[in-house]
C-alpha cells in the first residue's frame, strides 16, 4: 500500500474544498475551518443507477452532491418504493447519520453518474473533539438543512390533508 504524501494529502483537500464551493451548505464557513472540513472528507464516484444506501440499513455516514443527481425513495406501506425526492448539485444526504445511530430512513440511487463528498461519523466526532469552533459550524449548517427538511415536510404534511 502506498503512503499518501503530505504533498498529496494538501492537494487532495484543495481539491475537496474547490468542491464544497458549490455547497450552500458552507456557505457561511469560515476558511480555516472550511479546511478543517475538508480534511476529514472523501469524494466518492457512483454509477447511473448505483445505490448509495438502504432504507432501514445501518451506515455512518453523509454526502453531499458535487455533480449528478440522486433519487430518493421511501417504502411505502403496500411495499411499493414511492420517489419522495431527487438531490442534484448542492443538495446534501444522510444528515442524520451523523448525529444518531438509527437505520436509514430512505433508500438513495444515483440516477446519474455523480461525484460526492462524504463524511463519516467518526470525522465528524474527531472535528467536534479536535476543533470545536469548526465542529459548531459544522453542526450549525447541518441544524439549519434538518430544520429546511422539517419545515418543507410540515407544509407538505399539511397540503395533503
Amino acid at each position: 500500500m502506498n503512503a499518501v504524501t503530505q504533498q498529496e494529502e494538501m492537494e487532495m483537500i484543495e481539491e475537496v474544498i474547490e468542491m464544497m464551493g458549490s455547497i450552500p451548505m458552507f456557505d457561511k464557513v469560515a476558511s480555516g475551518q472550511l479546511r478543517i472540513i475538508a480534511a476529514h472528507m472523501d469524494i466518492i464516484q457512483l454509477h447511473a443507477r448505483g445505490l448509495l444506501f438502504s432504507e432501514g440499513h445501518n451506515s455512518d455516514y453523509m454526502c453531499f452532491v458535487v455533480a449528478g443527481t440522486l433519487e430518493v425513495l421511501k417504502q411505502s406501506d403496500n411495499g411499493k418504493r414511492v420517489k419522495v425526492s431527487t438531490l442534484s448539485r448542492g443538495r446534501s444526504i444522510g444528515e442524520m447519520a451523523l448525529l444518531d445511530t438509527f437505520p436509514r430512513s430512505a433508500t438513495v440511487i444515483a440516477e446519474t453518474e455523480c461525484t460526492l463528498l462524504t463524511i463519516s461519523r467518526d470525522s465528524f466526532d474527531k472535528i467536534l473533539d479536535r476543533h470545536p469552533r469548526a465542529g459548531i459550524s459544522f453542526l450549525k449548517s447541518i441544524a439549519r438543512v434538518l430544520s429546511l427538511h422539517l419545515r418543507r415536510a410540515s407544509g407538505q404534511l399539511a397540503d395533503a390533508s
